[in-house]
Formats: structure tokens, sequence, C-alpha cells
């Protein structure tokens, strides 16, 4: 935690609401997300239980499985989830814009300008917490090789047309929220303890409740004190005021309300099928009135559940699009657009994928392709790191009392050139800052904020003169003899330098996976598995 997180909370505790930690969003919200609020059941993992979803605050869609260890009504739960979802995720597939990009040119293996589709926005789940993610995470392997009556006839419990379809895209967004900085996928408890600091530890920011409690408390009242109502307050039958945002659901709930409304949906199953049997054992008199007491007492047991779920799913609901609100009114950061286009990019891949037959994702990722995808993220942090310091003056103090950047007025510029055959510029500025950079003679500095991405080395602090550092600009100034107008600060001006590159790279190019050493999965030619076969249903 930076020294500034630190004071904010303190400062949090001491108003009694939390403090903010940026000045603006570092986060890409769409104009017309998706949210979708999970719940699954206590003991199996990825047991579905119900789920709020939608894009309308007010009318959200109600998925509910009366009965978890009923593989058809889960399976019906799934074909409901990609039916709602699928045609939201769909939605933006056909809206493109061309952009030139430059390839490799398979023949001469020269760069060449390709133009290339680009969809226009890109789909953007909202789900509560981390835990939902790793839920949407979990349903996405689970549902994305269940196979069809179409793929196997024989299948004893075939699945959906659409559901292994929304399988592979449920894991693309899910493998999207490891990336630093994406916006496919955002659980609203990180969106929210990004933005703000409350007045409590980092853990007990994961329950929404709390953690809105402390950003928007009620009248009259502290952050402290709401989020303690969130977390403990009970009504009269022991049930949580605010339940959990799921997808865990709450352990009183669970053996007070819903067992028992399990139970009795069970029990009116049975009797509603020992009741068909009788009729068919009677010759079926008095068939259809019969039929239709036991049908209604399911109906009736079923919806005594939804209730039941929909009352734990709609405060969470609530709260989701309450915290969208809040982030709404936050500007975005200047490099937000740019991290959502490479979302753009992502979606356009995957979509292409699809559209190509491509087989799902494969259950455990090749040496290259992990590789990569490591490789991938670590470079995102960095420039994640880097472009929320230079959108950010809140985000840049932090890195400035970490000894990462300093700031300060120009006391004195001197040209100088350097002793190369043809001169180059190569000025020598001289800054008085109160901060404490970790510098080291000839390090390699980077001006924020500047016209152009200008670098420069450290020459050494100035003697007799506290807090003046002198620097030597070796970029961003032009090509010829004579800088650039506006590319050498003037003195009393006020600059910013980084230790950190502002655009960091990646690291080395990986082998192809066909040529993977045999310390690597390899060597080449090694049996693998072979994927599921592609079917219509796997196409958009």
């Amino acid at each position: 935690m930076s020294l500034i997180t630190s004071l904010a909370r303190m400062e949090a505790v001491r108003d009694g609401r939390a403090r903010p930690l940026t000045t603006v969003r570092h986060r890409h919200l769409a104009e017309r997300p998706l949210v979708l609020v999970p719940l699954t059941t206590a003991g199996e993992a990825g047991a579905p239980l119900g789920a709020l979803v939608g894009t309308d605050r007010d009318a959200p869609r109600l998925l509910v499985v009366a009965q978890p260890r009923d593989r058809d009504l889960r399976f019906a739960f799934l074909a409901e989830l990609a039916d709602a979802v699928l045609p939201y995720v769909e939605g933006f597939a056909d809206a493109v814009e061309t952009e030139e990009r430059k390839e490799t040119d398979p023949e001469t293996g020269k760069k060449v300008p390709v133009e290339v589709e680009l969809c226009a926005e890109a789909p953007q789940l909202l789900v509560p917490g981390a835990a939902a993610v790793e839920y949407v995470r979990l349903l996405g392997r689970s549902m994305r090789f269940r196979r069809t009556a179409e793929q196997d006839p024989e299948a004893a419990y075939p699945a959906p047309p659409r559901v292994p379809l929304l399988g592979r895209w449920l894991t693309h967004f899910g493998e999207r929220a490891r990336v630093p900085g994406s916006s496919l996928l955002l659980p609203m408890t990180q969106l929210l303890s990004r933005h703000w600091a409350t007045g409590q530890s980092n853990l007990e920011d994961q329950h929404l409740g709390a953690l809105l409690a402390w950003i928007a408390p009620p009248p009259g009242s502290t952050g402290a004190e709401a989020a303690l109502r969130a977390e403990l307050e009970r009504d009269g039958d022991g049930l949580l005021r605010c339940p959990p945002a799921g997808p865990a659901t709450d352990p009183a709930f669970d053996n007070k309300r819903l067992a028992p409304a399990t139970s009795r949906y069970d029990r009116a199953r049975a009797e509603a099928a020992e009741a068909a049997a009788a009729l068919e054992a009677a010759g079926g008199a008095g068939a259809p009135m019969a039929r239709a007491r036991q049908r209604a007492a399911v109906e009736s047991a079923e919806r005594e559940i939804r209730a039941l779920l929909e009352s734990q799913l709609r405060p969470t609901w609530d709260a989701v699009w309450h915290g969208v609100d809040l982030l709404r009114e936050l500007r975005a950061g200047e490099r937000v657009a740019d991290r959502w286009k490479r979302d753009r990019w992502s979606y356009t891949a995957h979509r292409d994928r699809v559209r190509a037959g491509e087989p799902p994702q494969p259950r455990r990722d090749d040496a290259v392709t992990a590789a990569r995808k490591l490789a991938t993220r670590e470079t995102a942090l960095a420039q994640l790191d880097a472009q929320e310091a230079l959108d950010d003056p809140l985000v840049m103090a932090t890195r400035r009392l970490a000894g990462e950047a300093f700031a300060g007025e120009v006391i004195e510029v001197v040209m100088a050139y350097s002793t190369a055959k043809v001169p180059r510029p190569r000025p020598l500025v001289t800054v008085r800052t109160d901060d404490s950079p970790l510098l080291a003679e000839g390090a390699k500095i980077f001006r924020a904020h500047g016209a152009t991405a200008q670098t420069a080395e450290f020459v050494g602090p100035v003697a007799g003169e506290p807090g003046a550092l002198t620097v030597r600009l070796t970029g961003g100034m032009g090509r010829g003899k004579v800088p650039d107008a506006g590319s050498v600060p003037e003195k009393g001006d006020r600059v910013c330098w980084t230790l950190f590159e502002h655009s960091p790279r990646g690291g080395p190019e990986l082998p192809d996976p066909e040529r993977t050493p045999w310390t690597h999965g390899g060597p080449p030619g090694e049996a693998v598995e072979a994927p599921d076969p592609v079917t219509p249903e796997d196409h958009l």
C-alpha cells in the first residue's frame, strides 16, 4: 500500500467517508453495459442457483434453478442465460470500422500495410465482485465443451444448442479479465476501490454493500457505521438486510428460507409424479383436473423460490447500478480509450475465430501460448501503471513519493552539444524540486506531459544548491542541429520527469508452437489432445 493510499484511508476514518484516490476514471465504462449478478449453491462448485441479468436497471431478467441437483433444470438455466447474454454480445459483431495495420508478407518477409476490420464497439460485462469474475470463468469452462444433441445423438444429457457458444464467450471474457487495464469484464468492488479509499481493509472492501456505505453513507451516519450495518444487520428472522453480493449465499438464508422452499418444491414434484402414475394406472379418469392441480402446486412452489432468490439478488443488482452512477461522475482518463481499443481488438479477434470455425479454447494452454499470455499481462501491467500516472496527478504524486518521479521548476537551461562527428543538441536543464528521486548518475529518465516523447539522462545534483538536479536532454528535440520550438523547457517552466518508461514494450519473440523444445512440451510432432469438433452452434 502506497503512502498516499495509507493517508487517504486515515483521512477516511477521520472524516467518516471514503476519500478519492484518483481525479479521473481509469477504466472504460460502456454506455450500455450488461450487468450479471449470479448466485450458486453451497457445497457444489459451479452449480447455478439463480441470476439477475440485463442492460436495463429497471427491468432485469430473473433466471432461477428451483432444484440445482436436477441436470435438466440446470441446462434450462444455461439455455436461458445464453438467450439473455448472447444477443448482447453478438450485437457488436457487425458494426465495424477499417484500420490500416502493417503485417508481414509471407513471401517477401517485409511489412506491408493492410486494411483490417475493427469492431466499432465491444460488449462490457459488470459483475458485483472478484468472486463473480471467477464464477464466470468457471461457467465458461464448464459450458464450452458441452455436447449438444446434434454433436452427439447418443449423449445422455445433451446441452441446449447455444450453451457451448456462450461458454466460449464467457471463457474469453474471463481470460481477458486477467489482463491489467482490460474493461470487458469488470467487478464493481475492484472498480470502486481503485477510485476511492475507505477506512477499512482491502478484504472488507470486497463487500459491495460496505464499500458503497463508505463512499456514499446515508445522511446522519458515518461510513464506518453504515458499513457495519451493511455487513451485520439482520431482520427479525435472522436474515441479512444487505445480502452478500454472491455468488455464495447467506447460510442463514439457505437454512431458514431456501432449504424449506426447495423441499416443498421437491415434494410437489414428487406428488405430481405419483399422481400421474396413479392416474395412468386408473385409466386416466379425472386426469385433466388432477394434473392441473398438481401443476399449480409445482408452479406455486417454484414461484416461492423465485421470489426468495429475487429478494437476495435485487439489492446487489441495485448496488451495482449505484456504483455505475458514482463512476459516471468521474471523467475518463485520457488514455482509457487506448486501452478500450485493445479490448475491441480482442473482441474482434475472438469474433473472427468463432466465425472461422476454430475449435473452443483448449483445457490447458501449451507452453508458448502460456508464455505469451504471461508476457502480455506483464506488459499490460507496466503500461497501465505508467498511463494512470500520466493521466492523473494524484497517481503521479504516489510515484513521486516512491522516488519513481520528480517534478519542479526549471531554474537554468544551458545549451550543449554532443561530441559525435555530427554534433547534436544536448541541453543541460537544471530543476529545483522538493522530491527525492532514486536516481544514479547516467540513469535514463522520461519527460511527462511534454509536447513530444522526450528522454534524458541524470547528470547529478548541483553542488551548493539543495534540491537542484541537472539532467541532459537526449531526445525528443527533432533531427536538426537546432532543437524544435517548444521541445526544450525554458526557465520558469514546471516539468515532471519519471524513472519509468511511458510506453513499455513486450519481451522477446517466442517460438512457434510447432518449434517448442522438448523441455517445454515438445518435441514437435508429439501427439496432442484433439479438439472437439466444431458444429453449426459454435458459429455466430
